[in-house]
Formats: C-alpha cells, structure tokens, sequence
C-alpha cells in the first residue's frame, strides 16, 4: 500500500488534479504504471481555447476492466478566467513546478512585490519512487522541466527560425531564478500549437526584429509548449485563456510569482512593443531598488568580513608564533626520520633494481642462447643457400647464411640472438622494393618472400 499511496501523491502533484478519487482512477485505468497515466494525462488535456472566453479543462478516464461496464468518462474541470490587461498580482506556483526546479534562493527585493528582508526558496522535494523497472529509465528525473525546454527551445527555433526570442533551455523555476540574479524581469510564452493565430503571430511578432531584440535585451525569456507538462501547469497558473499567450513575471513570495502583465491573443509587432515598455517602464524602480539593495548588502557584508578578517589576523598572528615554534622542532625531528627512511629505500631501490636488472640480462642471455641453437650450424655455400645481410640502426652489419626453405621466422631467431638491440618490437625491412616483412609473412620460407639467393635487409625500431 505504500507503493500505490507514492504513487497517487505523485500524480497529484504532477497533474495538478486534487480529487484523490479521480487520481486513484486515472491510474487503475492504465494498471497503476504512473509513467504511462502521466504522458497519458499531460499529452491529452492540453488548452485550446476559444477567443475571448473563460476554459474549463476536461480529464477523460476511461475503465479498461474486462466486465461489461463499458466506458465510464469523468471531468475534473478548472475554470481558467480571462486574465486583465495591465495588472500585478500574485500567483501560486504548482507544486510540481516548485519541486522541478533546482534551489531557487534568493534575498530580499523591495517596494511590495520582492520584499526587503524576504527569502524566495522552495525545496527540491522531488517525490521519487526509487524503483526502476527493467528495460526503462527513471519515471521522473531531475533535469525533466530543462529537457522540456530545450525540446520546445528546438522545435521553435526549427519552426520559426533563431531570429526570435533566446528562449532559455531550462525549468521555469531554474528561468526564474536567473532573471532574479540578473534583476530583470521574465517574458514567458505559452506556445499552443494547433491555435490558428500561433503561427503568424511567432513569425510576425515573436521573431520580429524590434520584439526580439528588446526582449533578449530586457528580458530573461522562458517558452513553454501547453502540449508538455511544465507548459501545461503553467497555462493553468498564469489562466491563459486566449492563445497567442505571452507574460511577464518576476518572484514574489514563497512559491509564488508576481503577474505584472499578461497579453492574449495576437498583437503586432507594434502593440507588443508598446504593451512591454510599459510593463517595463513600470517596473523599474522596484528592479532599481532590488539592484541597490542588493549592493547594499553586498557592501555590509563584505564590511563585516573585513572586519573579522582583521581580527582573525592579530588572532593568528599569536597563534602563528607558537606555532612556528612547535612546527620547526616537529620538522627537525621529521626530516631526521625522513633522511633516514629515504636512505634505507634508495638502498633497498638500488638492490631491487639490480636484482631485476640481472634477472632480465640472464632470461635474454638464455633466450638468445635458445634462438642460436634453434638455428644450427650455419650452411655452406650452395644453390640451396641464401646470403643475408642485415643492417643494425646504429649501423653495424651482420650477415649469415641460411638454406633457402628456412622461415622469415628464423631470421628474426638470428637478430634477437646476437643481442645488438635494446628494444623488443622491430621490423626487418627491404628498401628496393620496400617491403616489411612483419607478423603475416613468419611462416613463409626466404625463397617464397623473394630473398633467395641473396638479400639485404635493415632492422626498422616500431614506435
């Protein structure tokens, strides 16, 4: 029962739905996967509003029980009243939007609207059922609101070109809390995409020249598809009740947003352009006064750590003599003992070093013992006899006899044991033609590779 209460809680706060009856249905209907009830959900009950008039939403449920109760259709609606024309008031977040974002703290802003002395925060309470099923990812991440936004940032600007608005590709929160930092304020879109005025008013708006610029310049801008789930919460919030919907934000309070100017349905360039001057004009001296005083207490902050930082150091200064003193018999006393341990390891080293310096010169000595031998007696001259010349890189020569069906191999036997290299991984090679006659060509006998009766050859270092 505690894994249908998470998951319940979950929903609720994800939808936004709070009849805990309706949830409890919504996902018997889709047999409790809560992955599955929430696409469900959220790519189904998306705002598409007529013009000029108030919305309710409708959530269908359906009963897949295999009786003969057929279809049962349930409605959760949330009226969603047309929102004013010039207006500051403040709106609750969603929950889940809250949780979705990423430690928004922030200080205090004046004149009513960010209060001096206030805190904005929110915790990431992110409700996670710890349990993954095999074969699929987590059911919710912490970067789901970002993934959004970056996949909106992309279909918008695949759509309508980069002219427009910098859509920031993060969560609303996460948005928020840059334009907090930034003391500007948010324009937020809320893109409804089967709205028969969006895609005009995107191309002749939006990324109208004069909109775009005065927007990345004024403002941090957040867009948001009504189709996902961040942009869907959020058009419930902010009551979009026309599209084209466009806002603009800033913090308020605990989990809440100041709503200083929202405009729906389509504008022009120029009606736009107007309205957010105003909005901005407007705004100013509360950004002013956020501006200084967050200087304000920058400067009385840094103060009061130059001030404890000056009585640290009359502090340390005291300390710091006593402690030299100590330091220096400890480091006199260390570097005794030091001394003598590094002694006793390089000797140790030096022991150990030519221990293993002998080991290896006498496994060479036997390993160019056993190649000589495996090449017997050298051959006399003959018609069956090939003469082989090879060339050291230093440049000593060494030449020996072979018969004619002896292998590339046995040459190689040849080189190792006359011990004049220092390096394991070599080639022998013919300059006229080259040819290398590496790993492949081992097993063929010196009158097959072409180097009877006679050839010269050259030992070439592998890097």
């Amino acid at each position: 029962m505690v894994d249908v209460a998470d998951k319940l809680a979950y929903f609720q706060a994800i939808t936004g739905v709070e009849d805990p009856d309706l949830c409890t249905e919504i996902l018997a209907a889709h047999g409790w996967d809560l992955e599955l009830a929430i696409s469900s959900f959220t790519s189904t009950n998306h705002l598409s509003p007529p013009e000029n008039s108030a919305v309710g939403t409708t959530t269908s449920v359906y009963d897949e029980g295999g009786g003969g109760g057929g279809t049962r259709l349930e409605q959760a609606e949330n009226r969603v009243a047309a929102g004013p024309g010039l207006a500051w008031r403040v709106v609750t977040l969603p929950i889940s939007v809250i949780s979705g974002g990423i430690g928004l703290i922030s200080g205090a802003i004046g004149l009513g609207i960010w209060a001096a002395g206030g805190v904005l925060s929110y915790s990431m309470g992110m409700i996670g059922l710890g349990r993954t099923r095999e074969g699929s990812a987590r059911l919710v991440s912490v970067s789901a609101a970002a993934a959004e936004a970056m996949e909106f940032v992309e279909v918008f600007e695949r759509e309508y070109g980069a002219t427009g608005p910098r859509f920031v590709g993060e969560g609303f929160m996460d948005a928020l809390q840059r334009s907090r930092s930034a003391f500007k304020l948010m324009f937020v879109y809320l893109h409804s995409p089967d709205h028969p005025d969006t895609p005009a008013f995107c191309e002749r708006t939006l990324c109208s020249e004069a909109i775009a610029a005065f927007v990345n310049e004024n403002f941090v801008s957040w867009g948001g598809s009504i189709r996902a789930s961040e942009g869907f919460k959020m058009s419930n919030s902010l009551k979009a009740s026309r599209f084209p919907f466009c806002a603009v934000v800033m913090a308020a309070t605990n989990q809440r947003i100041a709503l200083l100017q929202q405009v729906e349905g389509p504008k022009s360039p120029e009606e736009m352009l107007t309205i957010l001057q105003k909005v901005l004009e407007e705004s100013a001296p509360v950004l002013v006064a956020a501006r200084l005083d967050a200087e304000e207490r920058l400067t009385n902050v840094r103060l009061r750590e130059e001030q404890d930082a000056a009585y640290r150091a009359a502090l340390e200064a005291d300390q710091a003599r006593e402690r030299q003193r100590r330091e220096e018999q400890d480091r006199l006393v260390r570097e005794a003992v030091d001394a003598e341990t590094k002694r006793m390891d390089e000797e140790e080293a030096r022991k150990r070093a030519a221990r293993e310096a002998a080991e290896k010169e006498a496994a060479l000595a036997k390993i160019r013992q056993e190649k000589a031998l495996s090449l017997g007696a050298e051959p006399e001259k003959g018609p069956n006899v090939t003469q082989v010349l090879v060339r050291f890189p230093t440049g000593e020569r060494k030449d020996r006899r072979f018969h004619s069906s002896a292998t590339i191999q046995s040459l190689y036997d040849y080189v190792d044991s006359l011990g004049c290299l220092e390096v394991e991984s070599y080639s022998l090679v013919s300059n006229f033609p080259r040819v290398v006659y590496g790993q492949e060509k081992l097993s063929m006998s010196l009158k097959d590779a072409g180097l009877h009766p006679q050839a010269s050859l050259f030992v070439e270092l592998n890097s």
